[in-house]
């Protein structure tokens, strides 16, 4: 391993997780490599060099990776999962697909379902020099940049979807972004926090606007990259829906790295496990389990429907979609599947959101019709 101020250290990209780990590898004595975000180049090198039959996430994160060792990295990093989701076999087979392209011994592999050891374990590898102190900041930094980060996404979620001239949260997020970048302690980032939800809330919105609540859910990756979900949150958020990311960053490391004695109510894997018992009795790899039981919750909690995002040839999604059917039975909300590949079209995926929202739209009002009637009678 090179000597680690010399060490440039890049992950791939999926959504702001990038501005984590910057902070946490400065903290470490590292400097994070940050490629361009995943572009349409980034798709079709990683398209050139991965098995035909595999998954988009897979192909976007080995452009990623192959985009930021042209760009002069020095180590790319991937986490690694067991269980049956392919995941756990990406390491070794953009590991292989490196060693091809002549990027001998590039690559570092992080578990992050060992838990805390595991995040541990990693940064003794990014810096072999780093004492346990700087090594536990560095955990710790991470892991409050995160929150931050899903925090300023959700008050985004909130404004975007009532603003009156679009593009105003989002550009106010984006300036967010940017003082989250500068923080150097995490009582840095907390300041940086509050100037970039203020920011955030000064937007104009129109408090009468017809607003629309949808989950989404499905696979990770899918879910928070913004490239491979053509920004359905923006998207959905010009129509007027408040959407509600089920799945993030945060709630994984809940689930995966904090203690039980920091974790406050239910994580979203107990309630997974819950929730998706009737219809799906044991984890099947993947986030199937989590997908399950966020229709079971979106229901509960009387949401106007709800988006299951995956890539195709995706099997634990697969596995999810066909249970969808049969949670019909108990659960009345409208649920919209896309599968996303490298093929997909911009516009027939706008049209399919605009039917969603109408199909929801319709259904409300048709339900609150029938409310003020009861309460005529």
């Amino acid at each position: 391993m090179k000597k680690a101020e010399k060490s440039k250290i890049a992950f791939p990209h999926m959504g702001t997780i990038s501005y984590a780990w910057r902070a946490a590898l400065r903290k470490l004595g590292v400097e994070a490599y940050i490629p361009p975000y995943t572009n349409k180049r980034t798709l079709s090198v990683g398209t050139k060099y991965s098995p035909e039959s595999i998954c988009l996430p897979y192909k976007l994160i080995l452009g990623n990776f192959i985009e930021a060792l042209e760009g002069g990295c020095d180590y790319v990093s991937m986490i690694t999962s067991p269980g049956i989701c392919r995941l756990g076999e990406y390491g070794q087979s953009i590991e292989n697909v490196l060693k091809d392209l002549g990027y001998e011994n590039r690559y570092l592999e992080l578990s992050l379902y060992d838990g805390f050891k595991g995040m541990y374990d990693f940064l003794g590898k990014a810096n072999p020099e780093a004492n346990f102190f700087r090594k536990i900041e560095s955990i710790y930094t991470v892991i409050n940049f995160v929150f931050s980060l899903d925090k300023m996404a959700s008050v985004l979620s909130y404004y975007r979807a009532r603003e009156e001239k679009f593009g105003q949260a989002e550009q106010a997020f984006n300036k967010g972004l940017e003082l989250i970048d500068k923080a150097q302690s995490v009582r840095e980032l907390r300041k940086a926090e509050r100037e970039a939800v203020r920011m955030i809330k000064q937007t104009p919105i129109d408090r009468n606007r017809e607003v629309l609540y949808v989950d989404i859910t499905g696979e990770i990756y899918i879910v928070l990259d913004f490239f491979s979900n053509q920004n359905i949150n923006r998207e959905l958020g010009r129509m007027g829906v408040q959407t509600r990311t089920s799945l993030t960053v945060s709630s994984f490391l809940k689930d995966a790295i904090l203690p039980k004695w920091m974790k406050k109510g239910e994580t979203h894997l107990e309630r997974a496990f819950r929730l998706a018992k009737p219809y799906l009795m044991r984890d099947i790899g993947g986030d199937s389990l989590e997908s399950v039981s966020d229709v079971a919750y979106a229901n509960e909690r009387g949401i106007d429907g709800i988006i299951h995002i995956s890539p195709f040839t995706c099997m634990p999604e697969i596995v999810s979609q066909n249970i969808f059917p049969k949670m019909r039975e108990n659960c009345d909300i409208p649920i919209l599947t896309l599968i996303m590949d490298e093929q997909t079209g911009k516009a027939g995926y706008i049209t399919r959101l605009e039917a969603f929202t109408d199909l929801m739209k319709r259904r409300k009002r048709k339900k609150n019709t029938e409310n003020t009637i009861k309460e005529g009678v």
